[in-house]
Protein backbone atom coordinates (compact mmCIF):
# COMPACT_ATOMS: atom_id res chain seq x y z
CA UNK A 1 0.00 0.00 0.00
CA UNK A 2 1.28 3.46 -0.89
CA UNK A 3 2.31 5.70 2.05
CA UNK A 4 -0.34 8.30 1.15
CA UNK A 5 -3.12 5.71 1.01
CA UNK A 6 -1.90 4.13 4.27
CA UNK A 7 -1.87 7.52 6.00
CA UNK A 8 -5.38 8.24 4.74
CA UNK A 9 -6.59 4.83 5.94
CA UNK A 10 -5.03 5.22 9.38
CA UNK A 11 -6.33 8.78 9.70
CA UNK A 12 -9.82 7.67 8.73
CA UNK A 13 -9.75 4.79 11.22
CA UNK A 14 -8.59 7.11 14.01
CA UNK A 15 -11.35 9.61 13.16
CA UNK A 16 -13.94 6.82 13.17
CA UNK A 17 -12.85 5.57 16.59
CA UNK A 18 -12.92 9.10 17.96
CA UNK A 19 -16.41 9.60 16.51
CA UNK A 20 -17.67 6.35 18.01
CA UNK A 21 -16.22 7.39 21.38
CA UNK A 22 -18.54 10.39 21.25
CA UNK A 23 -21.64 8.88 19.63
CA UNK A 24 -22.02 5.59 21.53
CA UNK A 25 -21.91 7.10 25.06
CA UNK A 26 -24.20 9.92 23.86
CA UNK A 27 -26.79 7.40 22.66
CA UNK A 28 -26.48 5.24 25.77
CA UNK A 29 -27.05 8.21 28.07
CA UNK A 30 -30.15 9.23 26.11
CA UNK A 31 -31.71 5.80 25.53
CA UNK A 32 -30.25 3.24 27.93
CA UNK A 33 -29.04 -0.14 26.70
CA UNK A 34 -32.54 -1.53 26.03
CA UNK A 35 -33.64 1.63 24.25
CA UNK A 36 -30.45 1.59 22.17
CA UNK A 37 -31.15 -1.95 20.99
CA UNK A 38 -34.81 -1.21 20.17
CA UNK A 39 -33.89 2.03 18.43
CA UNK A 40 -31.19 0.30 16.39
CA UNK A 41 -33.55 -2.40 15.14
CA UNK A 42 -36.37 0.00 14.26
CA UNK A 43 -33.98 2.41 12.52
CA UNK A 44 -32.94 -0.27 10.05
CA UNK A 45 -36.31 0.04 8.27
CA UNK A 46 -36.09 3.71 7.17
CA UNK A 47 -32.37 3.21 6.47
CA UNK A 48 -33.19 0.36 4.08
CA UNK A 49 -35.82 2.49 2.31
CA UNK A 50 -33.40 5.35 1.67
CA UNK A 51 -30.55 3.08 0.61
CA UNK A 52 -32.82 1.30 -1.86
CA UNK A 53 -33.65 4.72 -3.33
CA UNK A 54 -29.92 5.56 -3.46
CA UNK A 55 -29.19 2.35 -5.37
CA UNK A 56 -32.05 3.10 -7.76
CA UNK A 57 -30.67 6.58 -8.47
CA UNK A 58 -27.15 5.17 -8.79
CA UNK A 59 -27.98 2.34 -11.20
CA UNK A 60 -26.84 3.99 -14.43
CA UNK A 61 -23.25 4.67 -13.39
CA UNK A 62 -22.74 3.02 -9.98
CA UNK A 63 -20.32 4.69 -7.59
CA UNK A 64 -17.54 2.67 -5.92
CA UNK A 65 -19.01 0.73 -3.03
CA UNK A 66 -16.12 1.77 -0.78
CA UNK A 67 -17.03 5.44 -1.19
CA UNK A 68 -20.71 4.69 -0.56
CA UNK A 69 -19.76 2.95 2.69
CA UNK A 70 -17.48 5.86 3.60
CA UNK A 71 -20.32 8.33 3.02
CA UNK A 72 -22.70 6.23 5.11
CA UNK A 73 -20.21 5.98 7.97
CA UNK A 74 -19.55 9.72 7.89
CA UNK A 75 -23.26 10.41 8.19
CA UNK A 76 -23.88 7.85 10.93
CA UNK A 77 -20.82 8.61 13.08
CA UNK A 78 -18.75 11.68 12.22
CA UNK A 79 -21.56 14.12 11.43
CA UNK A 80 -23.49 13.00 14.54
CA UNK A 81 -20.37 13.38 16.70
CA UNK A 82 -19.73 16.86 15.29
CA UNK A 83 -23.36 17.84 15.92
CA UNK A 84 -23.26 16.55 19.51
CA UNK A 85 -20.06 18.49 20.23
CA UNK A 86 -21.02 21.73 18.48
CA UNK A 87 -24.67 21.93 19.54
CA UNK A 88 -24.07 23.18 23.11
CA UNK A 89 -21.48 25.70 21.90
CA UNK A 90 -23.85 26.97 19.21
CA UNK A 91 -26.69 27.23 21.70
CA UNK A 92 -24.51 29.09 24.19
CA UNK A 93 -23.32 31.55 21.55
CA UNK A 94 -26.54 32.24 19.64
CA UNK A 95 -29.45 30.76 21.58
CA UNK A 96 -32.14 32.58 23.56
CA UNK A 97 -31.16 33.56 27.09
CA UNK A 98 -34.35 32.41 28.81
CA UNK A 99 -37.44 30.28 28.27
CA UNK A 100 -37.54 26.52 27.70
CA UNK A 101 -40.06 26.86 24.85
CA UNK A 102 -37.91 29.42 23.05
CA UNK A 103 -34.84 27.23 23.47
CA UNK A 104 -36.58 24.17 22.05
CA UNK A 105 -37.83 26.15 19.06
CA UNK A 106 -34.36 27.58 18.49
CA UNK A 107 -32.85 24.09 18.57
CA UNK A 108 -35.37 22.80 16.04
CA UNK A 109 -35.54 25.71 13.59
CA UNK A 110 -32.07 27.29 13.80
CA UNK A 111 -29.50 25.04 15.45
CA UNK A 112 -30.52 21.77 13.76
CA UNK A 113 -30.60 23.20 10.20
CA UNK A 114 -27.31 25.09 10.60
CA UNK A 115 -25.23 22.61 12.59
CA UNK A 116 -26.55 19.33 11.15
CA UNK A 117 -26.43 20.41 7.50
CA UNK A 118 -22.92 21.83 8.00
CA UNK A 119 -21.74 18.59 9.64
CA UNK A 120 -23.23 16.40 6.90
CA UNK A 121 -22.08 18.77 4.15
CA UNK A 122 -18.51 18.78 5.42
CA UNK A 123 -18.31 15.04 4.76
CA UNK A 124 -19.64 15.60 1.24
CA UNK A 125 -17.06 18.32 0.65
CA UNK A 126 -14.19 16.14 1.88
CA UNK A 127 -15.34 13.23 -0.27
CA UNK A 128 -15.63 15.38 -3.40
CA UNK A 129 -12.21 16.95 -2.89
CA UNK A 130 -10.48 13.65 -2.08
CA UNK A 131 -12.24 11.48 -4.70
CA UNK A 132 -13.20 14.01 -7.37
CA UNK A 133 -12.58 11.58 -10.22
CA UNK A 134 -15.66 9.64 -9.11
CA UNK A 135 -17.96 12.68 -9.07
CA UNK A 136 -18.96 13.46 -12.65
CA UNK A 137 -22.11 15.51 -12.15
CA UNK A 138 -25.29 16.21 -10.18
CA UNK A 139 -26.48 12.59 -10.00
CA UNK A 140 -23.26 11.56 -8.26
CA UNK A 141 -23.57 14.49 -5.87
CA UNK A 142 -27.15 13.49 -5.04
CA UNK A 143 -26.09 9.87 -4.46
CA UNK A 144 -23.34 10.80 -1.99
CA UNK A 145 -25.48 13.46 -0.32
CA UNK A 146 -28.39 11.07 0.16
CA UNK A 147 -26.06 8.38 1.50
CA UNK A 148 -24.53 10.69 4.11
CA UNK A 149 -28.03 11.81 5.06
CA UNK A 150 -29.18 8.18 5.36
CA UNK A 151 -26.40 7.50 7.85
CA UNK A 152 -27.18 10.60 9.88
CA UNK A 153 -30.92 9.84 9.95
CA UNK A 154 -30.15 6.26 11.02
CA UNK A 155 -28.31 7.38 14.15
CA UNK A 156 -30.81 10.16 14.84
CA UNK A 157 -33.65 7.64 14.59
CA UNK A 158 -31.89 5.38 17.10
CA UNK A 159 -31.88 8.36 19.46
CA UNK A 160 -35.57 9.19 18.94
CA UNK A 161 -36.90 5.64 18.95
CA UNK A 162 -34.72 4.53 21.86
CA UNK A 163 -35.50 7.60 23.97
CA UNK A 164 -39.26 7.19 23.44
CA UNK A 165 -38.97 3.52 24.38
CA UNK A 166 -37.15 4.40 27.61
CA UNK A 167 -39.30 7.40 28.58
CA UNK A 168 -42.60 5.55 28.02
CA UNK A 169 -41.44 2.31 29.70
CA UNK A 170 -41.69 0.42 26.42
CA UNK A 171 -45.15 1.69 25.43
CA UNK A 172 -45.94 0.14 22.06
CA UNK A 173 -48.49 2.84 21.21
CA UNK A 174 -46.04 5.73 21.79
CA UNK A 175 -43.32 3.92 19.89
CA UNK A 176 -45.71 3.26 16.99
CA UNK A 177 -46.52 6.98 16.73
CA UNK A 178 -42.90 8.15 16.56
CA UNK A 179 -42.00 5.30 14.21
CA UNK A 180 -44.82 6.26 11.86
CA UNK A 181 -43.77 9.92 11.93
CA UNK A 182 -40.08 9.32 11.27
CA UNK A 183 -39.82 5.88 9.74
CA UNK A 184 -42.90 5.79 7.49
CA UNK A 185 -43.95 9.36 6.69
CA UNK A 186 -40.54 11.02 6.53
CA UNK A 187 -37.65 8.62 5.84
CA UNK A 188 -36.45 10.89 3.00
CA UNK A 189 -36.42 14.19 4.94
CA UNK A 190 -32.67 14.33 5.58
CA UNK A 191 -32.00 12.81 2.15
CA UNK A 192 -33.81 15.73 0.52
CA UNK A 193 -31.91 18.32 2.57
CA UNK A 194 -28.40 16.99 1.91
CA UNK A 195 -29.31 15.70 -1.54
CA UNK A 196 -30.03 19.31 -2.52
CA UNK A 197 -26.53 20.28 -1.41
CA UNK A 198 -25.13 17.31 -3.36
CA UNK A 199 -27.02 18.41 -6.47
CA UNK A 200 -25.49 21.89 -6.39
CA UNK A 201 -21.98 20.60 -5.66
CA UNK A 202 -22.33 17.95 -8.38
CA UNK A 203 -23.22 20.63 -10.93
CA UNK A 204 -20.05 22.50 -9.95
CA UNK A 205 -18.00 19.31 -10.21
CA UNK A 206 -18.74 18.99 -13.94
CA UNK A 207 -15.96 21.50 -14.57
CA UNK A 208 -13.52 20.59 -11.85
CA UNK A 209 -12.02 23.30 -9.68
CA UNK A 210 -11.51 22.95 -5.92
CA UNK A 211 -12.45 26.59 -5.43
CA UNK A 212 -15.64 26.13 -7.45
CA UNK A 213 -16.65 23.08 -5.42
CA UNK A 214 -15.99 24.88 -2.12
CA UNK A 215 -18.05 27.82 -3.39
CA UNK A 216 -20.86 25.46 -4.38
CA UNK A 217 -20.69 23.94 -0.89
CA UNK A 218 -21.20 27.35 0.72
CA UNK A 219 -24.01 28.26 -1.69
CA UNK A 220 -25.68 24.84 -1.43
CA UNK A 221 -25.85 24.97 2.36
CA UNK A 222 -28.48 27.73 2.13
CA UNK A 223 -31.27 25.69 0.43
CA UNK A 224 -30.36 22.61 2.50
CA UNK A 225 -30.73 24.62 5.71
CA UNK A 226 -33.89 26.29 4.45
CA UNK A 227 -35.57 22.96 3.64
CA UNK A 228 -34.53 21.64 7.06
CA UNK A 229 -35.95 24.75 8.73
CA UNK A 230 -39.28 24.43 6.89
CA UNK A 231 -39.54 20.77 7.87
CA UNK A 232 -38.82 21.46 11.55
CA UNK A 233 -41.15 24.48 11.72
CA UNK A 234 -44.34 22.50 11.21
CA UNK A 235 -45.28 22.11 14.87
CA UNK A 236 -49.03 21.63 15.25
CA UNK A 237 -49.43 22.23 11.51
CA UNK A 238 -47.14 19.33 10.62
CA UNK A 239 -49.66 17.30 8.63
CA UNK A 240 -50.91 20.36 6.73
CA UNK A 241 -47.31 21.29 5.91
CA UNK A 242 -46.60 17.69 4.98
CA UNK A 243 -49.45 17.56 2.45
CA UNK A 244 -49.10 21.06 1.00
CA UNK A 245 -45.31 21.42 0.98
CA UNK A 246 -43.36 18.24 1.68
CA UNK A 247 -45.20 15.88 -0.68
CA UNK A 248 -44.97 18.32 -3.63
CA UNK A 249 -41.29 18.91 -2.84
CA UNK A 250 -40.63 15.16 -2.76
CA UNK A 251 -42.47 14.73 -6.06
CA UNK A 252 -40.44 17.54 -7.64
CA UNK A 253 -37.22 15.99 -6.32
CA UNK A 254 -38.10 12.57 -7.75
CA UNK A 255 -38.98 14.13 -11.11
CA UNK A 256 -35.74 16.11 -11.10
CA UNK A 257 -33.68 12.98 -10.44
CA UNK A 258 -35.50 11.21 -13.29
CA UNK A 259 -34.57 13.93 -15.79
CA UNK A 260 -30.99 14.07 -14.51
CA UNK A 261 -30.72 10.31 -15.03
CA UNK A 262 -32.03 10.77 -18.59
CA UNK A 263 -29.39 13.44 -19.22
CA UNK A 264 -26.69 11.13 -17.85
CA UNK A 265 -27.81 8.38 -20.23
CA UNK A 266 -27.70 10.80 -23.18
CA UNK A 267 -24.11 11.76 -22.33
CA UNK A 268 -23.10 8.10 -22.16
CA UNK A 269 -24.73 7.49 -25.54
CA UNK A 270 -23.01 10.49 -27.13
CA UNK A 271 -19.55 9.46 -25.94
CA UNK A 272 -19.95 5.81 -27.00
CA UNK A 273 -21.13 6.94 -30.45
CA UNK A 274 -17.71 8.63 -30.81
CA UNK A 275 -16.00 5.34 -30.00
CA UNK A 276 -18.30 3.54 -32.42
CA UNK A 277 -17.27 5.94 -35.18
CA UNK A 278 -13.67 4.88 -34.53
CA UNK A 279 -14.65 1.20 -34.77
CA UNK A 280 -14.60 0.20 -31.12
CA UNK A 281 -18.33 -0.55 -30.93
CA UNK A 282 -21.02 -1.44 -33.41
CA UNK A 283 -24.14 0.76 -33.54
CA UNK A 284 -26.15 -2.09 -32.01
CA UNK A 285 -23.68 -2.34 -29.14
CA UNK A 286 -24.02 1.38 -28.46
CA UNK A 287 -27.79 1.02 -28.20
CA UNK A 288 -27.39 -1.97 -25.92
CA UNK A 289 -24.83 -0.28 -23.67
CA UNK A 290 -26.15 3.28 -23.55
CA UNK A 291 -29.95 3.13 -23.48
CA UNK A 292 -32.21 1.82 -20.68
CA UNK A 293 -34.15 -0.36 -23.11
CA UNK A 294 -30.98 -1.72 -24.67
CA UNK A 295 -29.47 -2.58 -21.31
CA UNK A 296 -32.60 -4.40 -20.23
CA UNK A 297 -32.66 -6.41 -23.46
CA UNK A 298 -28.96 -7.22 -23.19
CA UNK A 299 -29.28 -8.39 -19.60
CA UNK A 300 -32.29 -10.56 -20.47
CA UNK A 301 -30.36 -12.20 -23.29
CA UNK A 302 -27.27 -12.70 -21.12
CA UNK A 303 -29.40 -14.16 -18.32
CA UNK A 304 -30.84 -16.67 -20.75
CA UNK A 305 -27.40 -18.00 -21.65
CA UNK A 306 -25.95 -17.83 -18.15
CA UNK A 307 -23.76 -14.77 -18.76
CA UNK A 308 -25.57 -12.02 -16.88
CA UNK A 309 -22.53 -11.10 -14.68
CA UNK A 310 -20.38 -10.81 -17.81
CA UNK A 311 -22.94 -8.50 -19.41
CA UNK A 312 -23.04 -6.35 -16.27
CA UNK A 313 -19.25 -6.01 -16.38
CA UNK A 314 -19.38 -5.12 -20.09
CA UNK A 315 -21.99 -2.41 -19.44
CA UNK A 316 -20.10 -1.03 -16.43
CA UNK A 317 -16.78 -0.78 -18.27
CA UNK A 318 -18.39 0.91 -21.27
CA UNK A 319 -20.05 3.41 -18.92
CA UNK A 320 -16.72 4.07 -17.19
CA UNK A 321 -15.14 4.65 -20.60
CA UNK A 322 -17.81 7.18 -21.56
CA UNK A 323 -17.49 8.94 -18.21
CA UNK A 324 -13.70 9.16 -18.52
CA UNK A 325 -13.98 10.76 -21.96
CA UNK A 326 -16.65 13.18 -20.72
CA UNK A 327 -14.36 14.31 -17.89
CA UNK A 328 -11.62 15.10 -20.38
CA UNK A 329 -13.99 16.98 -22.69
CA UNK A 330 -15.05 19.11 -19.73
CA UNK A 331 -11.42 19.87 -18.88
CA UNK A 332 -10.95 17.37 -16.03
CA UNK A 333 -8.50 14.48 -15.51
CA UNK A 334 -6.58 15.22 -18.72
CA UNK A 335 -3.29 13.97 -17.30
CA UNK A 336 -3.00 10.21 -17.65
CA UNK A 337 -6.15 9.98 -19.76
CA UNK A 338 -4.53 8.16 -22.69
CA UNK A 339 -3.27 5.30 -20.51
CA UNK A 340 -6.56 5.06 -18.61
CA UNK A 341 -8.52 5.03 -21.88
CA UNK A 342 -6.36 2.28 -23.34
CA UNK A 343 -6.76 0.16 -20.21
CA UNK A 344 -10.54 0.50 -20.42
CA UNK A 345 -10.56 -0.30 -24.13
CA UNK A 346 -8.44 -3.39 -23.54
CA UNK A 347 -10.85 -4.46 -20.81
CA UNK A 348 -13.79 -3.88 -23.18
CA UNK A 349 -12.16 -6.22 -25.66
CA UNK A 350 -11.61 -8.96 -23.10
CA UNK A 351 -15.14 -8.66 -21.74
CA UNK A 352 -16.63 -8.77 -25.25
CA UNK A 353 -14.58 -11.90 -25.96
CA UNK A 354 -15.83 -13.52 -22.75
CA UNK A 355 -19.42 -12.54 -23.49
CA UNK A 356 -19.67 -13.32 -27.19
CA UNK A 357 -16.58 -15.31 -28.07
CA UNK A 358 -15.45 -12.56 -30.48
CA UNK A 359 -11.72 -11.90 -30.75
CA UNK A 360 -9.47 -9.63 -32.73
CA UNK A 361 -7.86 -6.24 -32.45
CA UNK A 362 -9.62 -2.93 -32.63
CA UNK A 363 -8.37 0.30 -34.11
CA UNK A 364 -7.00 3.10 -31.94
CA UNK A 365 -9.28 6.06 -31.23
Amino acid sequence: MRPGALALLLGGAAALLAGLAVVVPFLLRATGSSGLLVGFVLSLFPLAIVLLAVFAVDRWEPEPRGLIVLALVWGAVMSVAATALIQPLFLDAFGPRSGAAATLRFLATVEAPVVEESAKGLGLLILMLAAHKYVDGPVDGIVYGMTIAAGFAFTENILYFGRFFSETSGSAASLAVIFTMRGVLSPFAHAMFTGTLGLIMGLAARRWSPGLVVGAFLVGLAPAMLLHNIWNSGGEDFFLLYVLVQIPLFGAAALGVYFLRRAEARLTHARLVEYAQAGWFSPLEVEMLATPRGRSAGLRWAGGVGRRPAMRSFIRTATDLAAARQRVLSGRDVRGYAAAQQELLDRIGRERDALLGVSGGRPQL
